[in-house]
């Protein structure tokens, strides 16, 4: 099971975002993107979760053709984490969170609502300002909040098999180091539970330790997509970044100067 990606290609105005891109989110991978402003990183993901339509090519959600799976159905199947999120009415953290839950319709499962905005908002340590208002935080803080508003949109009973997928735009952007690391760790237990999880990243250390696979993007085009090992590599990243890199062959750090 998997979100799948075959030969897509958008033009918008005069200039062509992305040149026959093809890739794949199986259940239980992290898949990271990462490559410079303007390769063409947001403009898939908008492709991929079906917010934005291709020129060419097409979508497949568990072999299925995006455009012939409804809106909601498409909700219960991804959540999406979008760059820039901002709301014009001051509602609290907790509404914010609790905006992700989709299952009002589902009575036997009402009794699990506060539990599981209650687990989400622990674990993403947002539970000591869920009575704060959400334009009053700091960028980092609506980035964790929206990020358990994420998770929660896809919380199911623990046996259900539904496939689930995460599709995140920089998600660590803003963040401190400490909550970057959290935020990863909690991609990771996810897709331990079988979520397939693509994530935009621009720190290549974080994507090099996280990632079951990385994806490199540059003008629209797909330079390489496997493990970070052999997609992360100094000439690679060299070229695509135009500045010199070096990854330390002990410790994987990657470096620039």
């Amino acid at each position: 099971m998997s979100i799948k990606a075959e030969s897509i290609s958008i033009t918008l105005g005069q200039r062509q975002i992305l040149d026959n891109v093809s890739i794949e989110i199986p259940e239980g991978q992290i898949i990271g993107i990462v490559g410079p402003n303007g390769a063409g990183k947001s403009t898939l993901l908008n492709i991929l979760s079906g917010d934005l339509e291709s020129s060419s090519g097409s979508v497949f959600y568990d072999g299925k053709l995006l455009d012939e799976i409804s809106i909601q159905q498409r909700a219960f199947t991804r959540s999406v984490m979008a760059q820039i999120q901002p709301l014009v009415f001051d509602f609290s953290v907790k509404e914010i969170i609790e905006m992700g839950w989709l299952l009002k319709g589902a009575t036997q499962l009402m009794a699990e609502f506060d539990h599981a905005v209650k687990e989400i908002s622990v674990a993403c340590d947002v539970d000591s300002i869920l009575e704060r208002k959400f334009n009053k935080l700091s960028g980092g803080e609506q980035r964790r909040v929206h990020f358990a508003r994420t998770l929660l949109q896809l919380w199911r009973p623990s046996e259900s098999v539904r496939p689930r997928y995460l599709l995140l735009d920089e998600p660590t952007a803003n963040l401190d180091l400490s909550f970057e690391v959290l935020l990863m760790n909690i991609l990771r237990n996810r897709a331990s539970k079988n979520y397939g999880i693509l994530v935009i990243l621009h720190d290549l250390n974080i994507a090099a330790k996280f990632c079951d696979k990385t994806a490199v993007l540059k003008n629209g085009k797909l330079l390489c997509f496997g493990c970070p090992k052999e997609v992360l590599t100094e000439s690679l990243l060299s070229e695509v970044y135009g500045l010199p890199i070096k990854i330390d062959n002990h410790s994987n750090i990657i470096t620039y100067y």
